[in-house]
């Protein structure tokens, strides 16, 4: 067995491809490193900055909101020590208004005071915004109608907070505490601020014009914005706080949803901080925010933004310069593989025309182009040359016998052995009178087209053309092919051959140009196949007694069947072989010339469909 080859099996890249990409990914490699290490250092410096003024503000913010809600808290808890302890009695109502009034007078944070009993009732002390406190013993007396739905509250609970209160008044934060007296709840104390005054707290925070401050609630409500009148976009608020974040507007905070995230802020993102950048009436916004927790059912977002000019130029630039680094890594990729394609295309173009070469499919060859590289240009040269020869010589060889020699091994295939074959003889009836009213082209046209359809059909059923005889055709089957079925092969092809001629004839009559008719003849035998001739001019044909009783077959058909459009002649040596069914008839044994015993001839149906016997291929071979 020959050794297999090394690369056999191993999955093949082109050329082209190759050198196209080994120059894109040395160079997009040293653009990139160069562009990484520029990029990255400003990057570091820039973001480092940012990341601490955004830590910074936001901090700071935070601090100051649970700064005044803490005190608040812290307040409200020692109130209710004194009401646990009934330093302040809870009987005497109009004593407990005069100590709550006091407490509140003495707290800036706080707005209202209240006392729930246990029916529910509400009492307590209202401080307006001049400064005025209303003591009021149920809650619809408070201007505003001041009005909260205590929160779950336990004996042992620490201050809870309850959910944002809305009203005439405005939006009310508040704190409520139990209560307790001989271990059970008697009463909750609840303290409420305004958040109009947190927002002057955290107002105090701008940095100045440039800057907004604002407070969300969890259902994005808009309850602390410290521009009332004049937004940092310019013109003003489309409605009174509290105010859905969509209605209040603002662009800014209306354009949270598709703002740019600033991964790079990871300093700040490690604290929850989130870094956004939005774009709002063709102006940068640079917006920080944080959740905070504890002080309502759902999370507060506190939070500032501020022009971006100096920021996001900074942001702009780096991105500018990465862009443009990138932009030209990108081109410098795309001209090195452009370089190698145009490099590795003569070579490319080579190896498809050397492709069908190999498939000897000739007429699909293109001749390769000029090069103005001296190497390739004489391999092109060379190459053309080369494809002009094979098509001159395949004009003389049989094309189906030269593929079956490149395929199966010239030297091999080649040789000269014995061997079982099955052979096809066929002669036009009266071709010389024909050709006598023809022209010499006429007459080449005639047999050009004649020839075609034979070898159509002896090549449609693996058969190899020998040779061409004056008008007629020599063929045979099982080399250099080795087939068990050469003889089915070859009746099929006579059968395809009459139906061919048959159906040109009525062309031919049609268009009035004479018909013809054909003899054809079939035998099976011995014969010696294989390279014959000088040293110099060699014949891959056949030879032997066997070659000279197919051609006596094919003329003992003007004794047989004179008339017959179509006769095909086979000798016994051929019947035999096929299967059973085959449509044939006996015409006897007949003395061919040069043969000193008899000859058992059939007569084959040349109306017959050649596919009746493709059925039988296998039961054959397999004998």
């Amino acid at each position: 067995m020959a050794a297999r080859p090394r690369f056999m099996g191993l999955r093949q890249i082109p050329l082209t491809r190759v050198v196209s990409l080994g120059f894109g990914l040395l160079v997009g490699a040293a653009v990139s490193l160069v562009l990484f290490m520029m990029v990255k250092a400003n990057v570091q410096n820039t973001f480092s900055l940012l990341n601490d003024k955004a830590i910074l503000i936001i901090q700071s913010m935070e601090r100051q909101v649970r700064g005044y809600l803490d005190q608040m808290e812290d307040a409200v808890v020692a109130l209710k020590v004194l009401l646990d302890e009934d330093q302040i009695t809870l009987s005497d109502k109009e004593g407990v208004l005069a100590d709550l009034s006091a407490a509140l007078a003495a707290n800036s944070r706080i707005t209202v005071l209240l006392i729930t009993d246990p029916k529910g009732e509400t009492y307590g002390v209202y401080k307006a915004p001049n400064g005025k406190l209303w003591p009021f013993r149920k809650a619809s007396d408070v201007p505003g109608g001041v009005r909260h739905a205590l929160p779950e509250v336990m004996p042992s609970s620490r201050p809870v907070w309850g959910p944002l209160v809305t009203n005439s008044s405005g939006v009310f934060a508040n704190v409520t505490v139990p209560i307790v007296q001989d271990g059970k709840p008697v009463a909750y104390l609840t303290a409420a601020t305004s958040m109009s005054s947190l927002g002057d707290a955290v107002r105090a925070l701008d940095e100045g014009p440039d800057s907004t401050t604002f407070i969300i609630n969890g259902e994005d409500e808009l309850i602390v914005h410290s521009d009332q009148h004049l937004l940092l976009t310019g013109g003003s608020p489309q409605a009174t706080l509290p105010a859905p974040v969509a209605r209040f507007g603002d662009p800014v905070l209306a354009g949270v949803p598709t703002g740019e995230h600033f991964s790079t802020f990871q300093k700040a993102a490690d604290l929850g901080i989130e870094v956004l950048g939005i774009e709002a009436n063709g102006e940068d916004f640079i917006l920080m925010r944080v959740p905070i927790t504890g002080y309502s059912e759902t999370p507060w977002i506190i939070g500032q933004y501020f022009r971006g000019t100096s920021v996001s130029r900074e942001i702009r630039r780096l991105s500018g310069s990465a862009v443009v680094g990138f932009g030209a890594m990108i081109v410098a990729v795309l001209l090195a593989i452009w370089l190698g394609r145009r490099v590795a295309r003569p070579l490319r173009d080579i190896a498809e025309q050397s492709e069908h070469v190999g498939r000897l499919a000739l007429d699909e060859v293109t001749p390769l182009p000029r090069s103005r590289v001296k190497e390739l240009d004489q391999v092109a040269l060379a190459f053309n040359a080369m494809v002009i020869g094979l098509k001159a010589m395949n004009t003389y060889v049989p094309r189906s016998l030269f593929r079956k020699l490149m395929r199966l091994g010239i030297d091999r295939a080649a040789m000269a052995r014995e061997a079982e074959l099955t052979m096809l003889f066929s002669d036009i009836v009266g071709f010389t009178a024909v050709s006598e009213h023809l022209t010499a082209a006429e007459t080449a046209e005639l047999l050009n087209e004649h020839f075609g359809l034979l070898v159509e059909a002896v090549e449609g059923e693996g058969g190899t053309v020998d040779k061409f005889v004056g008008d007629g055709m020599l063929a045979f089957w099982g080399a250099p092919d080795a087939r068990a079925d050469h003889a089915v092969a070859a009746v099929r092809t006579a059968q395809r051959i009459s139906q061919a001629v048959k159906t040109w004839n009525q062309q031919q009559i049609a268009a009035g140009r004479p018909a013809m008719r054909l003899r054809i003849g079939l035998h099976s035998g011995s014969v010696v196949v294989g390279n014959v001739g000088a040293l110099d001019r060699w014949n891959y044909t056949i030879v032997g007694d066997a070659v000279n009783v197919c051609e006596r077959l094919q003329s003992l058909g003007r004794e047989v069947a004179p008339d017959d459009e179509v006769v095909i002649l086979a000798s016994d040596a051929t019947i035999t072989r096929l299967p059973p069914g085959c449509v044939c008839a006996p015409v006897g044994s007949h003395r061919l010339r040069g043969r000193s015993g008899d000859v058992e001839v059939w007569k084959l149906d040349a109306d017959a469909d050649p596919a009746l016997l493709r059925d039988v291929d296998g039961q054959v071979a397999a004998e």
